[in-house]
């Protein structure tokens, strides 16, 4: 059994990107009874889809489990849907700031994710981890990444397991830019993520 996992690099104004630590956390301490590929992901709306395709079309995995910085958030935001659009707020890494745009021209308009999205949520909630459904993953890269992993999903037989969760940031990070805002531990994260991914497995072995 095969679970990619993904996160992004740093951006914006932001130094650190916690998901990029949780993937990190992973590659040193891969969970047991799992194989776990875990890569950050560039925050560039052309190569990151690349990317992407390189890990999907290598491991086949049997599952995706994937992960972005949303500021504001207060909760580990388990998504239902992904958009054909891309609309970015700011540019990304590589200057790219794209408006109005389909990520794949002619595919569906959205896609809802294909794991088990209110489970993933009471397993959250029951571990004592403020987690929530959230019913919109933006337009920007976290929403493109999310998209193109269903869009390939769905060509699967069956269709594997696919989900996308936004994290807040790190108090450290709001600190260094002087904001009071939600905020979440890197622990606290480290134990959200392991929850979704214990129950992801036991979840692909019935």
């Amino acid at each position: 059994m095969t679970i990619l996992v993904t996160g992004f690099e740093p951006f914006g104004q932001d130094p650190i990107n916690p998901t990029q630590e949780l993937v990190r956390h992973w590659q040193v301490n891969p969970p047991a009874g799992v194989e776990v590929v875990a890569a950050v992901l560039p925050v560039d709306t052309e190569t990151a889809p690349v990317r992407l395709l390189e890990l999907l079309t290598c491991h086949r995995p049997d599952a995706v489990l994937m992960f972005g910085l949303a500021a504001g958030r207060a909760s580990l935001s388990v998504e239902r849907v992904a958009l054909n659009w891309l609309d970015f707020r700011i540019p990304d890494n590589a200057g790219r700031q794209m408006q109005d745009r389909p990520i794949v021209a002619g595919a569906p308009a959205a896609y809802f994710a294909t794991l088990p999205v209110r489970a993933c949520v009471e397993a959250l909630l029951a571990a004592g981890i403020p987690a929530e459904i959230s019913y919109t993953a933006g337009t920007y890269l976290c929403n493109q990444a999310f998209y193109l992993a269903l869009h390939w999903a769905v060509s699967q037989n069956p269709i594997p397991p696919v989900g996308f969760v936004h994290v807040p940031p790190l108090p450290a990070q709001l600190a260094a830019q002087g904001k009071i805002a939600p905020s979440m531990t890197l622990d606290l994260l480290f134990q959200g993520a392991e929850t979704i991914l214990a129950l992801l497995a036991k979840t692909m072995q019935r």
